[in-house]
């Protein structure tokens, strides 16, 4: 069946798989055959490996991550098969090789291919009331996700309580409302999405936003005063300026001593929406006292430079063409240090 014609098969059941990947994959798998190189955001590229079992020469296979997050499932044991990493920082490098994902010959630290794109002191502002900006960034994963037993409240403090003072960008990770039921195949959860509430868009202090450009685009992430989330790795992208940031732990023990997360380190952790409520109004005074950290947090995740990433994770490949590091057979690496560029 050709792709086109597998195409409403495939949306339907890309609700229980990544599909039409997959179907894509299969589709341009003889012309993708013919590269040198494949620089993929995501494993799931790595299912050609298994297609071309047995066949000389093949591409190999370089992984630059869409986001730099905290998640285990960031660092997957798939991941294994990626020929060589060009990631953000000295954090995903550190635990590509602690997760015994990669050895440190190749990897290469080169930055945040995004902020290439982005003017990331742009503060664009969605209301012009003057009013302090909160973005509500929520996971789309059942178990992680505020979203599912908090998130209706937490709009509702904003557009109906205590919180009308504010303004509240709810702008949840893309995925969150692509589907109604959701699955954690990692932690074994399904769980039914929470539907909007019609009236918060009659609101003029609330900002709804599920599948725009502007969930991608860094608008939020810069328009905003302060971050309310979960576990979604656009921590990372709204601490390109330190301010203040909470965090709601639905699944944490209250026994952990530690965060499981570095990026719950940004900020005031709570486990309930009045815990939250309690701390908002003070958000500025909150907000300073991380503000140290969250600068040691960000450059221990993104390495910044005067190049471009994209400059840096160019000159990274060439030098691993140039060294012999992807000459057929070699799997030990080219004996070099983990290389920032």
């Amino acid at each position: 069946m050709s792709l086109p014609r597998a195409g409403l098969i495939t949306r339907l059941m890309d609700a229980i798989a990544p599909t039409q990947r997959l179907a894509r994959l299969a589709h341009h798998a003889r012309a993708l055959g013919k590269a040198k190189l494949i620089v993929s955001p995501e494993r799931t590229c790595l299912r050609l490996k298994r297609r071309w079992k047995g066949k000389a020469p093949q591409p190999r296979f370089i992984f630059v991550p869409h986001g730099a997050g905290d998640r285990s499932v960031t660092y997957h044991p798939d991941m294994v098969g990626f020929d060589a990493m060009l990631v953000s920082g000295q954090k995903v490098a550190d635990e590509m090789i602690r997760h015994r994902i990669a050895d440190p010959s190749r990897i290469a630290i080169i930055g945040y291919p995004k902020f290439d794109l982005i003017d990331t002191q742009a503060a664009p502002d969605f209301f012009g009331n003057g009013r302090p900006t909160f973005l509500y960034n929520p996971h789309f994963d059942p178990h992680l996700s505020s979203w599912y037993d908090h998130g209706p409240g937490i709009i509702d403090w904003f557009a109906f309580g205590a919180g009308q003072d504010f303004n509240l960008i709810f702008a949840p990770h893309i995925m969150l409302f692509r589907k109604t039921i959701h699955t954690s195949p990692e932690y074994r959860v399904l769980r039914r999405r929470p539907d909007l509430n019609p009236r918060w868009r009659e609101r003029p202090n609330i900002r709804i936003d599920v599948d725009s450009d502007a969930l991608c685009d860094m608008s939020y992430t810069l328009g905003a005063d302060a971050y309310i989330g979960d576990v979604s790795s656009q921590i990372y992208e709204f601490l390109v300026r330190p301010r203040p940031a909470f965090f709601i732990d639905t699944h944490n023990s209250a026994e952990e001593p530690d965060p499981p997360y570095l990026s719950w380190r940004a900020g005031d952790t709570v486990r309930s929406n009045e815990a939250l409520f309690a701390l908002l109004p003070a958000f500025r005074e909150r907000g300073s006292l991380y503000r140290k950290r969250q600068q040691e947090i960000f450059d221990y995740t993104m390495s910044g430079s005067d190049r471009s990433s994209s400059d840096r994770g160019a000159d990274a490949i060439l030098s691993w063409l140039a060294t012999g590091a992807f000459a057929a057979g070699d799997t030990a690496g080219s004996g070099r240090l983990m290389q920032s560029v």
